[in-house]
């Protein structure tokens, strides 16, 4: 079994590169390594990374705004799935938000990562039919 602790900057070179060769991983300007250290800064504690060794792993990041959770990011190396730890990681983060008083989660899956959303489903994690997402580039 792989071993959990919080996720540091010095963890970003391996996440990453981890981030790059998972399918369905949406990366982009605020995946840079800078805006990672002020994301990983501010939601401190509520982001774990997985490691089987020196190796990392497995990832999530989560942040709060004081009513909800939101992850990101939660990906585990190929050669590791099924093995539990994504769903190790998750349940760091749910505990970790539920110490901050935060009673409700969100996520967001690109919409074409179907063993993505199939992983979410097993989880008992819900999709939304309910809602949109909108989004613009500040």
């Amino acid at each position: 079994m792989a071993s959990i602790r919080k996720m540091k900057i010095s963890d970003y070179d391996q996440a990453l590169a981890l981030w790059k060769r998972t399918p369905g991983m949406g990366l982009s300007a605020a995946d840079e390594k800078e805006e990672v250290r002020k994301f990983l800064k501010k939601n401190n504690a509520l982001c774990f990374v997985a490691f089987a060794g020196r190796e990392l792993v497995g990832t999530i990041l989560c942040g709060e705004d004081g009513r909800r959770g939101y992850l990101y990011h939660l990906a585990v190396d190929a050669n590791c799935r099924k093995t539990g730890i994504g769903k190790s990681l998750v349940q760091k983060s749910l505990q970790a938000l539920q110490k901050r008083g935060i009673q409700k989660c969100h996520l967001f899956v690109i919409a074409e990562n179907a063993p993505g959303i199939a992983f979410w489903k097993h989880t008992g994690w819900q999709l939304r039919d309910d809602i949109e997402v909108m989004s613009i580039d500040l």
